[in-house]
């Protein structure tokens, strides 16, 4: 699949090591791609704050023209008041006020059109890239993870960057420009007084935001901690909803959830107090700074050094500065928890990927298909290994089955096959198709030319037809329905009320154990891979349905070749090999006939297994549970 143009990706960090500027950083290449457009909603930005600049000015000459309105009229010459406004220019005065105030909005909603296409943009590509790079990590992290908590970091992580973004370009930024406009007004205009006086108390409220908020943050963060991992247990609990109602444990789950919420509400608490102490600080830094302003200004006008006009400008401009200052906490706070939430995410994208891509590797050239696992060791955990010098090829178009008790290995056959973990290059051994070691070819490649039916098949919460689809999306819905009826699964779809439109529900479980394999084994026929896997591709099917769909796989692998991992020896009769492992060694290997006449392990588990078939379902099944499974 040919991937879309994204910006450069940023190093990654780990988050012990992130600092805000980091995150903010991190987050540049995806805003400038649209770097031009970025520039012309700055300048409407400036334009506005210089409109919005007039407004006071202009206000000024109103209420100055008004008294000498109101003056004039004093003297007796009121039935010429209208005259006189207009002579005077007021009236034009009032007209450009609002003019000014129109050009306020105007240039505001510009910058707001202009910036929306950049800032969804961003969301956009990063939600994409953390997306993108979740599948590419390993089959170990996926074990590791929980996904409520991830996917709550990952929902947290996008609005962030539309919070940051909307913060400090429409908040912060537009700020900072009416305050230098404003402290340069004051000194040119009246006094320095003003702007010293301005300067302190923001200088002031600043400090005192950024102190108080940093020492709230970790509040800040354990909130979001427990509510991650409030959610990674309501929504685990709720996708094991059979289990915890077969062993009654409602009551159980619901008081671990309560837990975690009582331990939110805690931090909650102590954010809120905190919260009101650092809006009660603000406050008063706010009306000291403006007692201070406003009583010289009072003075200017007593001593006649100001007008009416120049109180009122000074008193509106100071409003203009502490109206954003009175949010400039709940911003700072706002900015800051979108910072934790974008860290979090951005520490996503800084997981290693544990199976990468060889640089430049080609994609794998599938010829014949010959499989040849040689010398492979490896292990989960360095103090447990879970294969020991395991080697044998399967030649191109043949089958080899490979079985064993439990625990021996078999599965994890496949796994390295997919290369969901890598060998270790020294010790490791190596697995090669066609003579390419899978290592050095694209996973890509790799897992478009094998198909698999796994034992535990998980389907998505949609359509049976969007399920077996999934093994090819690009196919007919004649080609669906061919593949269906190859995994004899067809006739049963047509029964359904919907059809191939039924919904199979949260992974499948509206479907049997038999029914979600048969669909796994429609989408593999679907994708029509050189090389097959099947992982006990059988064993969640009565006996009857097993015969029905055994000569159907037969007939898939036929040219091709096939892997396949079983406990039910009955299934692999017919394989051209079949390799017998225990505890993680190759102990027997040869045709189903050679390995009886060796009388050995497999001969033992054959003879256990016809002993079962032989008996009647009850003493079949206690056979079972007293002589374990194949």
């Amino acid at each position: 699949m040919r991937r879309s143009a994204a910006p450069s990706d940023p190093v990654p960090i780990s988050s012990s090591s992130r600092n805000d500027w980091q995150t903010i950083l991190s987050l540049m290449p995806y805003l400038a791609t649209y770097k031009w457009r970025v520039i012309v909603a700055l300048s409407c930005l400036i334009g506005a704050k210089v409109a919005n600049l007039g407004v006071p000015i202009v206000m000024k000459r109103i209420v100055d023209g008004l008294a000498s309105v109101q003056h004039l009229t004093a003297l007796g010459r009121a039935q010429h008041a209208p005259g006189i406004v207009l002579l005077s220019g007021v009236g034009l005065l009032v007209v450009a006020y609002a003019i000014v105030r129109l050009s306020t909005s105007l240039f505001t909603e510009l910058r707001e059109i202009l910036f929306s296409k950049v800032t969804e943009s961003a969301v956009r590509q990063l939600a994409l890239k953390v997306f993108r790079h979740l599948h590419a990590l390993s089959l170990r992290f996926h074990l590791d993870r929980q996904t409520g908590g991830m996917s709550r970091d990952i929902e947290r992580g996008t609005r962030g960057i539309t919070q940051l973004i909307s913060y400090s370009l429409y908040s912060i930024l537009p700020t900072l420009v009416e305050v230098s406009l404003v402290l340069g007004f004051f000194v040119v205009k009246y006094e320095a007084y003003y702007a010293i006086v301005t300067f302190i108390a923001l200088a002031v409220y600043i400090v005192f935001t950024v102190k108080v908020t940093e020492w709230r943050t970790h509040f800040r963060r354990t909130m979001n901690e427990l509510d991650s991992r409030a959610n990674s247990r309501a929504i685990d609990s709720l996708l094991n909803y059979e289990t915890v109602k077969y062993f009654g444990n409602e009551e159980w789950e619901a008081q671990r959830y309560d837990e975690n919420l009582k331990r939110y509400r805690t931090a909650a608490i102590r954010s809120q107090n905190s919260l009101s102490a650092l809006n009660f600080g603000q406050q008063a830094i706010i009306g000291t700074g403006l007692v201070f302003i406003l009583w010289r200004a009072t003075e200017g006008v007593m001593a006649g050094r100001l007008t009416l006009g120049d109180l009122v400008l000074i008193n509106t401009f100071m409003l203009q500065l502490y109206i954003p200052l009175n949010f400039l906490g709940v911003i700072y706070r706002e900015l800051k928890q979108s910072l934790t939430d974008m860290d979090r995410m951005f520490s996503l994208l800084g997981a290693a990927r544990e199976v990468p891509d060889a640089p430049d590797a080609p994609a794998l050239a599938v010829r014949g298909a010959q499989v040849r696992f040689e010398h492979v060791n490896f292990a989960y955990e360095p103090a447990r290994q879970i294969l020991h010098d395991v080697s044998f090829t399967i030649p191109a178009g043949t089958t080899t089955a490979v079985v064993g008790h439990s625990g021996s290995g078999k599965s994890t056959l496949a796994r390295l096959m997919f290369r969901f973990y890598d060998l270790d290059r020294s010790t490791g051994g190596a697995i090669t198709i066609d003579g390419q070691d899978i290592r050095d070819v694209t996973q890509d490649s790799l897992r478009a030319s094998i198909g698999i039916v796994p034992q535990d098949t998980v389907l998505f919460n949609d359509t049976i037809y969007y399920n077996i689809a999934y093994g090819r999306p690009e196919a007919t819905r004649d080609e669906v329905i061919a593949a269906a009826r190859a995994a004899h699964i067809h006739d049963f779809i047509e029964t359904l009320p919907a059809g191939y439109d039924t919904p199979v529900g949260e992974r499948g479980l509206k479907l049997s154990g038999g029914e979600k394999q048969r669909v796994a084994i429609a989408r593999t026929v679907l994708k029509n891979p050189p090389i097959l896997l099947f992982d006990e591709a059988t064993s969640a099917l009565d006996s009857r349905s097993e015969r029905a769909i055994q000569h159907e796989l037969d007939q898939i692998a036929r040219e091709r070749t096939t892997l396949i991992i079983a406990h039910r020896l009955s299934t692999v009769v017919h394989a051209e090999q079949i390799i017998v492992m225990d505890r993680g060694r190759i102990v027997e290997r040869g045709t189903h006939a050679e390995l009886l006449r060796a009388d050995g392990l497999f001969a033992q588990m054959w003879a256990l297994q016809q002993q079962r078939a032989a008996l009647p379902d009850e003493a079949a099944e206690a056979a079972a549970v007293n002589g374990g499974e194949a």
